[in-house]
């Protein structure tokens, strides 16, 4: 889900309308769901989810190029374990240049980005 909603809120007597910018689902691996908040902060990063788990990718940058990937755990939720992790490391490994570019385009150049839907598993 993204995109921009508008709402009415009700305050001391008066009606104002308030814009608020969803969070962009970017990709789902198996069942995973990838997405950003849409209040995001450096570095680069996304979420996964898949159930009540959720673990979070950073993505670390030097001269253009991805040197490295750090798999954090989200305060308050339960990390990714066991088959899911790999299915999310994987699916980093493979399309880690496609979500960095999602993130730049979305959070610096303020463009949309599509969601893309992968059902099988990748190699």
């Amino acid at each position: 889900m993204q995109g921009v909603f508008l709402f009415k809120e009700k305050e001391k007597g008066s009606i104002f309308v308030k814009k608020i910018k969803t969070m962009p689902k970017i990709f789902e691996y198996l069942g995973i769901i990838l997405y950003f908040y849409s209040n995001e902060h450096e570095p680069i990063h996304v979420h996964g989810k898949y159930n009540e788990f959720e673990s979070k990718a950073e993505f670390y940058i030097a001269n253009g190029e991805i040197i490295e990937i750090k798999i954090k755990s989200v305060k308050g939720s339960k990390p990714l374990t066991g088959a899911k992790l790999n299915d999310f490391e994987n699916f980093l490994e493979k399309y880690a240049k496609q979500i960095v570019q999602k993130w730049v385009d979305y959070f610096v150049l303020h463009k949309d980005v599509k969601f893309q839907k992968i059902n099988k598993k990748i190699k």
